[in-house]
Order: structure tokens, then sequence, then C-alpha cells
């Protein structure tokens, strides 16, 4: 009998091993999963085939057929001849970037833009009640989470109105993020004629592998004129109105111009998925006026994507960097290839500053985000972590020339498992921007001493080791 256990236990092992191989894993997340298969037998191995499968590539199979209008531009752009005009202007390190993009994420580079940057929740939800009451023919809105509480009403209770009038209202909404309002709240909508989707809804008791696929996107469009991205949801708690959250830190992007019709390609790729509806009306994607000059793309990626872009798009643009970094971001449990890039830079001279979380939300995802500042410490890598409240901005600055604005995380799972969308922006005044915001921050910060830190307690290295060990999950 113990040997039968033993060689089930042995067979349980060598199949999952040979499951991550097949999927190309990394292999430090191959043996976070061995190790905790190995922990808990059969466990284990059914938390990997719920949590731990990257590519799922069976559950999207034709749904970017629907994102057919970003092809032309960008086989245009991609083309020898004409590559030049549509990078002209910008710096080398800025074209490098440019043309990964416009290969791995398929999106094309966009110069006649506007761009406002939305600090935290007052500027952000001003402006978009703003918008969406000046909504004239559609609004198309999708968001990780919504919730039912003051601003969440003061939300739906516009778009209701505005739905009544006749703007043709659309919404989708991550299952798992925005359950809370799955009952009278959604209904009250649909009420209204506002049309509301779920992405990926839960379905108990049933567990799937979606369950782990989350759509992170925060995406807002407007009649096809104006464009919102970035971190923030829709809830109190981004207005600083949870007493127990205290401030929150945030940064969103308000667009207008060309890039919009990026982010309208993209919401009506995923509105086609969550649908079966192609929308293709001209009306949505109407002539911008010109904004004058401000070259962007909108990188989305997710489980459905041929390629990370994504983090291909961080990681070029660290190795792209000659002076300084600015990374801010509240969850750090990055990828090998972007901790050795960080390294990198920082052994090179290049000025390396990181913004994290220091106020442990979330305490397992603290001790994994700790685990692995001591090798960037060691490498000269400065850290810091925001003590002011809540930070849950999303932002990189390279060498004052490249900005990126969005929904994804330094971590494994906005890179792997989740649908997310940010800006990368190509422009000075835009870099300065977030590098002041990003000197300010600094004054809310606790520099992490690392000669400190290399002398931690045995039981918060315990903590980092065990809690690293659960980072596929987190």
């Amino acid at each position: 009998m113990a040997l039968t256990i033993a060689l089930l236990f042995l067979l349980q092992l060598v199949l999952l091993a040979a499951i991550i191989r097949l999927e190309n894993d990394q292999p430090n997340n191959t043996i976070t999963w061995l190790f905790g298969a190995s922990l808990l037998p059969v466990i284990g191995f059914a938390l990997y085939i719920l949590f731990g499968q990257k590519q799922r590539s069976y559950l999207f199979k034709n749904k970017h057929q629907t994102n057919s209008g970003l092809r032309q531009p960008v086989d245009r752009q991609l083309n020898p001849e004409s590559a030049g005009s549509a990078l002209q202007g910008l710096d080398p390190s800025q074209a490098k970037l440019a043309r990964l993009l416009l290969k791995a994420g398929r999106v094309p580079l966009s110069v006649h833009n506007r761009a406002e940057i939305l600090v935290n929740g007052e500027e952000t939800f001003t402006a978009l009640l703003n918008s969406l009451e000046n909504a004239r023919q559609f609004i198309h809105i999708s968001y990780f989470i919504f919730k039912k509480d003051e601003i969440g009403e003061d939300v739906r209770k516009i778009l209701s109105r505005k739905a009544r009038e006749g703007v043709q209202v659309r919404i989708i909404l991550d299952g798992l993020g925005s359950v809370s309002i799955a009952g009278d709240f959604v209904k009250q909508m649909r009420e209204a004629g506002i049309e509301v989707y779920w992405y990926f809804p839960l379905r108990f008791p049933y567990l799937t592998p979606k369950l782990n696929l989350r759509y992170h996107r925060k995406l807002v469009i407007v009649d096809g004129i104006t464009g919102y991205l970035g971190g923030l949801n829709i809830g109190d708690e981004y207005l600083s109105r949870n007493p127990e959250l205290g401030f929150w830190r945030d940064t969103h992007l308000k667009l207008s111009g060309e890039a919009v019709q990026t982010l309208q390609s993209i919401f009506l790729s995923d509105w086609h998925f969550v649908t079966k509806q192609t929308l293709n009306a001209d009306c949505f994607f109407p002539h911008f006026q010109e904004c004058g000059i401000l070259p962007m793309q909108i990188g989305a990626s997710g489980p459905d994507s041929a390629s990370p872009a994504i983090l291909q798009s961080f990681f070029s643009a660290i190795t792209l960097a000659e002076r300084s970094i600015q990374i801010v971001t509240p969850y750090f449990i990055p990828e090998q290839s972007l901790i050795a890039a960080l390294k990198t830079a920082a052994l090179s001279g290049i000025e390396v500053k990181l913004i994290i979380q220091g106020v442990p939300e979330h305490k397992l995802v603290f001790w994994a985000m700790n685990s692995y500042l001591e090798e960037l410490l060691r490498s000269g890598v400065e850290i810091f972590q925001y003590m002011k409240g809540i930070l849950h901005a999303k932002t990189l600055v390279v060498d004052e020339i490249i900005a990126s604005i969005g929904s994804a995380n330094l971590d494994q799972r906005s890179f792997f498992l989740d649908f997310e969308v940010c800006a990368f922006i190509y422009d000075r005044k835009i870099a300065k921007f977030l590098n002041d915001d990003f000197s300010r921050d600094l004054q809310e910060c606790h520099r992490i001493n690392p000669e400190e830190f290399l002398k931690r307690p045995f039981s918060n290295r315990a903590k980092e080791f065990f809690a690293r060990l659960f980072s596929p999950l987190l």
C-alpha cells in the first residue's frame, strides 16, 4: 500500500513537471509548484490546474478577429517604406520601444493626442463624472471593481439617466472583482437600458481554470472622443473615504485624440468576447480633432495574448535606460527577467528608484514582495516604502523620455494571468510631471536601508520564504 501511494505521488510530480515544461514556464515557478505539490499531494496538483496554467488559448479562439481595426495602421507602420514617417521625431530609445509594441502588442503608434494625468480620486472622478454627463452617443466602460457605495451610486445614476436619454451604455465587469453588485444593483442598471456583461462570471460550485483569469482593465470611452485608463476602479476607497484603509494614492489618465481609437478597439474586442456581438459602426471611431503632438501607444495584454507585450515593454524600457529609472507599483512580485534588468541597470551606474507599498494591505503579498528586495538592494537599487496610506498607482519613467501609466503591477499576475492595459507615452512633459509626482511621493516614504534589511530577523525571512512559495497564486 505504501509503495502504491509513493508511486502515485511520484507519478503526480512527474506529470505536473511535464505539464509545466510543455507550457515553457519559468524554472523558479516550476520549482515552486513542484514544492507545493510535494507538500500538498493531490491538492497541490489541483491548485496548479486551476490557478497555475498560464496559456489557455482554447478559451480565446478567434477573439482577436474582431480587433481588425488595429491591423491596418500596425501593418502600415511596420512597413519599412513607411516606418520612418510613423516613428519620425522619436528619440532612438523611444523608437525601439515603439517598434517592440508594434510587433509584440500589435498596437499602432498614435501621434495626435492630448493627455491629462489625474492624481488620486478627487481629480479622477471629477473629470470622469463630467465626461459621463456630457456624453451624447455612447459610453463604454470596463472595470475590475465596481462597488455599490456612494461613488458607485453616483456613477450608476448618471449612467441610468444617460441611457434613458438615448445614450448607448455598455459595461463589462470582472466576475470576481465586482461580484458584490451582481444582484439588484446590476438589475437596476439593466432596467434603465444599460447593457451589463460579466467577464468570466463566477459559477460556483464549479471551479474552472477561468477562476484565476481576471479582467483587471479600467477603461472608459465616451463618444469615441474621450478615454480614461489607469489604476482607479469605482469605489469609495479610491476617494480615501474608507477609514480602515485611509489615504489612497493612485494615478489615472485622461486621453483625447487618436489613442482613444485604440482604447475603443480593445473594448470592442472584449465586448465581442463576452457578448458575441460585433460592433463596427462608424460612430465608434469618429474623426478626431487635431490635438497637438503627443506620441503614445496603448498596450494591452492578457492570457489571450500571443506574447506578454506589457512585460516585454517594461523590460525593454528598463534596458533602454541610460540615466534613470523610476517605478511606482503597489505589488512587486516580478518576473526574473525584470529582476535581472533592474539589477544590471543599477550595477551599470543608472539611478534606479522603486516605490512599493509600505502598509501591508494584503500581508501574504507584502511578505512575498519583501522576498525579492534583498538582491535588488545588494545591486544598488534604491527601494522606498510608501507609508502615508494605500499605494495603488502604477507608473514607470525612463530617462524623462518614456513614461507609462496603466493597470498593470510589476508582478507575474499582471504579466501572465490578468487582462491589463497601459499607455506608453513618448513625451518629456508627461515624464517630468510623473517625476515630480515621484519626488512628492518620496516625502511620504521610508527608504529601506540595505544594511538594516540584511539584518532582518529570521522570522521575517521565514515569512518571506513561505509567502514566495505562493507567489504564483498572488
